[in-house]
């Protein structure tokens, strides 16, 4: 008898590693395969096909009213695990109810309210809520950020592994010069 392989999460999360995937992704998409194999009573994904997935994806729109992202990050994860894990290649393209896009802009804080919103804050909260909308850092670059990836003389900030793994800088507005309000 043989020594039985990885359980199928713990291969998953393997695969994402290898690839060079995130974290974050691979907590996203081992949450969503979690979510189909208990939807499907934990059967096993090989006796599971289009059919399965499909009802699967439905089921969050229809029943836990899920947004058409988060349906797209379902069908990715499953995805994923079916051609990366289970080396399976499904037949026919997925035919679900999809969830509508929201056809709203995304909102955007008016310099008024930014003034007030400044004025609420003081201190490190203030300098935190400042350079993060200032610069467009994620959280997790923040977290991440360290003191010589802060480029004084250009007044930009180097991300570096940021998402994707990718390196990028940062560009402040002359007129906005967050970086100025470091200690140097």
């Amino acid at each position: 008898m043989g020594v039985p392989g990885p359980k199928l999460l713990e291969q998953v999360r393997g695969h994402l590693r290898l690839q060079g995937y995130s974290r974050r992704t691979e907590e996203t998409y081992v949450n969503w395969i979690k979510g189909f194999l208990r939807f499907h009573r934990l059967q096993h994904p090989r006796n599971l096909r289009e059919p399965e997935i499909e009802s699967y994806l439905t089921h969050l729109v229809l029943d836990r009213h899920y947004s058409a992202s988060a349906q797209n990050q379902a069908l990715s994860a499953i995805l994923y695990l079916y051609a990366q894990v289970l080396e399976i290649e499904l037949s026919s393209r997925i035919e679900s109810v999809r969830a509508r896009r929201s056809r709203r802009l995304p909102v955007v804080l008016s310099k008024a309210e930014l003034k007030a919103l400044f004025s609420k804050l003081s201190g490190s909260r203030l300098f935190l809520v400042r350079l993060l909308y200032g610069t467009g850092l994620r959280i997790e670059e923040f977290l991440n950020l360290r003191v010589k990836d802060i480029d004084f003389s250009n007044s930009r900030i180097c991300i570096v592994g940021g998402k994707g793994g990718k390196d990028r800088f940062t560009i402040e507005h002359s007129n906005t010069c967050i970086l100025a309000a470091l200690p140097q």
